[in-house]
């Protein structure tokens, strides 16, 4: 079993930046694939970024340019650094990530709010 804790939200004027950290804790976990999700109301849950073992990443469109994944692997640790925040950014933003045994694990979601 793992858990995620993400912390980092909160409220930021247009064109500010903000850090999300998500961190796994547990048991004889291996993992593979680390992501970030969001959720704003009325809309459906999408990908942001993730990030994969190796290294390699992928981003949205909407947020390629602004955004950046990384990881600390030691720590089991997901960053997304996220710059020019616009209003559309506004969202619940979920961690989650793979493990070698094909099992996903989300955390609680934190709230990101960009006034205009």
């Amino acid at each position: 079993q793992v858990q995620l804790v993400e912390s980092g939200g909160g409220l930021v004027q247009a064109g500010g930046s903000l850090r999300l950290s998500c961190a796994a804790s547990g048991s004889n976990f291996d993992i593979r694939t680390m992501a970030w999700y969001r959720q704003a109301p009325g809309r459906q849950r999408e990908l942001v970024a993730r990030i994969f073992s190796g290294g390699t990443t992928n981003y949205a469109d909407s947020v390629k340019g602004r955004f950046t994944i990384s990881r600390d692997n030691a720590a089991n640790t997901v960053y997304l650094q996220m710059n020019s925040l616009k209003p559309e950014d506004t969202a619940v933003y979920y961690c989650t990530v793979v493990t070698s045994a094909v099992r996903q694990y989300w955390g609680q979601g934190t709230q990101v709010t960009v006034s205009s």
